[in-house]
């Protein structure tokens, strides 16, 4: 997008607002009612400074850059790539244009074209701090969650009140099925309430296979119409693939229907350049510990017949295993090597002289001894009984009184001090107090309803959640949620998380 169009989009603000300015004072008050008129966010107001900049230089590229900035964090990722592209074509060495493309791509679900910008980004002189956390989402969206695990630590290693970045790892555990790093990475997220974490854990559930949990988390943090939304994409989050959930987890970003647990060509494109890597690495390790030679012991053949029996060698180059390089393995597929040993034609004039086979040798086949062997006679042995003399005592014979042992008291397992327990909310507020009000007046309007529950509140990041119950059963809580709605009362079953406390207001 060129510069006097991104001009001409931004106009009819301007326009809009002048005629407002401009219009009647008695137009302006056919109404007693206040308008408040909305003011921009701060990325707006950043970028309308950077379109009056380039009003004046159209090739300033500090300008160029910070509305690219300006709109990637208002949404706007085509505007944002249109600056960029135009900054790149006058300042292609700049690790910002690069560093801010990839940025562009990874959010746009491109993360191969993102990595290799981050890797040249890096390469110009970006901070790998700025770049680290979303180098590893890229990994993450490629399916290569080794590479993006250890990209995620040395993120939060050099930036540790880094919280998106420890949310980032812990979908990349779930992901990967470590469960215990993922409850250990979230832990102390969700012990200072921060919301997006339950997110990050509810998605990170449903990764590993546990919608129930996950549905439920959702349904305790969220407004009912956006947990509603939410759910039923829970379900599916087994069936993606790895890139799949780590685009869904982390950026909101679901395949198609007709996508769903098929791999993009270009990211399966890279995974087999790493699967190939990997193994030619493990065959090169491997190679070395084959034996070579001839094997010890009593020959089978003459050394003259041997010598005949050798063929003209192959030669088949072995290459050094090279570095993983993410663009390379975007951009065009790793083959599978060109060469199979076991197929690997000679040479016609050199043809293996074929040596008479040895006579068979029979040969005594020995069992090897183990330990189930050595115990095998022990249970049929007889042994004799022996004889008593006149004068022995047989204190086998003798009953010795005992005591009886006492019964073991079972323990039961202590109850916590704030179970997890199924409500109802009726409301939500910062006032305790109001909430006082708010239960008297709904519990009127309710015609009895409510009348078998006591109000209750809980904590709901700065505000409180009014809570009738608890109640039994899922099934009980549907039923009063469905008899409060015909009386005028828009409700939701929340499950409280078991140690989250729950104040009595009554």
């Amino acid at each position: 997008m060129h510069i006097s169009n991104m001009l001409r989009a931004a106009a009819p603000i301007a326009i809009g607002l002048s005629a407002l300015a401009g219009a009647p004072l008695a137009a302006q008050e056919s109404t007693s009612r206040e308008v408040v008129q909305a003011l921009p966010s701060k990325d707006v107001q950043r970028l309308n400074r950077a379109l009056l900049r380039l009003a004046k230089q159209p090739d300033n590229v500090s300008a160029l850059i910070e509305a690219g900035e300006a709109s990637s964090n208002a949404g706007d990722l085509d505007a944002a790539i249109g600056f960029y592209g135009r900054a790149n074509d006058l300042a292609p060495n700049d690790a910002r244009i690069k560093l801010g493309m990839a940025n562009i791509y990874l959010r746009s679900g491109r993360p191969t074209e993102a990595l290799p910008l981050f890797a040249a980004a890096q390469s110009a002189g970006a901070d790998a701090s700025d770049l680290l956390s979303d180098r590893a989402l890229a990994f993450d969206m490629l399916g290569d969650t080794a590479s993006a695990q250890a990209a995620h630590l040395r993120a939060i290693s050099l930036q540790p009140k880094d919280t998106e970045a420890k949310r980032r790892l812990a979908i990349s555990y779930a992901i990967a099925g470590n469960r215990a790093g993922f409850e250990e990475i979230l832990r102390p997220l969700l012990d200072r309430r921060d919301f997006a974490s339950f997110r990050a854990r509810a998605f990170g559930l449903a990764i590993m296979g546990e919608q129930d949990r996950a549905s439920a988390i959702v349904d305790a943090v969220m407004p009912r119409d956006l947990a509603g939304r939410i759910n039923p994409y829970l379900a599916y989050m087994p069936r993606l693939t790895k890139s799949q959930q780590a685009a869904a987890a982390n950026l909101g970003i679901f395949p198609k229907a007709a996508d769903i647990g098929r791999e993009d060509p270009r990211i399966a494109a890279y995974s087999s350049g790493v699967a190939n890597n990997d193994a030619m690495i493990a065959r090169s390790a491997g190679s070395k510990l084959e034996p070579a030679g001839e094997p010890l012991g009593t020959p089978t053949a003459s050394l003259a017949s041997s010598a005949d029996a050798v063929s003209t060698p192959v030669s088949t180059p072995v290459s050094a295993p090279a570095e993983r390089k993410a663009a390379q393995s975007m951009n065009t597929p790793v083959a599978a090597p060109g060469f199979d040993l076991a197929k690997a034609d000679t040479s016609a004039a050199a043809k293996p002289v074929v040596a008479p086979a040895p006579k068979p040798v029979v040969q005594k086949v020995v069992r090897k001894a183990n330990v189930a062997d050595a115990f095998a006679d022990l249970g049929g042995v007889v042994l004799p009984d022996t004889e008593a003399s006149g004068d022995a005592v047989d204190l086998a014979i003798i009953e010795i009184p005992r005591e009886a042992a006492p019964e073991p008291k079972v323990q039961e397992p202590e109850k916590p001090d704030h179970p997890s327990r199924i409500w109802v909310q009726l409301a939500t507020g910062r006032d305790v107090s109001a909430l006082k009000f708010d239960w008297r007046r709904l519990s009127r309007k309710s015609a009895g309803l409510l009348d078998d529950f006591d109000p209750h509140v809980t904590p709901w990041g700065q505000a409180n959640r009014l809570l009738a119950g608890p109640v039994k059963s899922l099934k009980e809580a549907s039923d009063l949620i469905n008899a409060l709605k015909d009386k005028g009362i828009d409700t939701f079953r929340f499950t409280s998380p078991e140690g989250t406390e729950i104040k009595s207001i009554k």
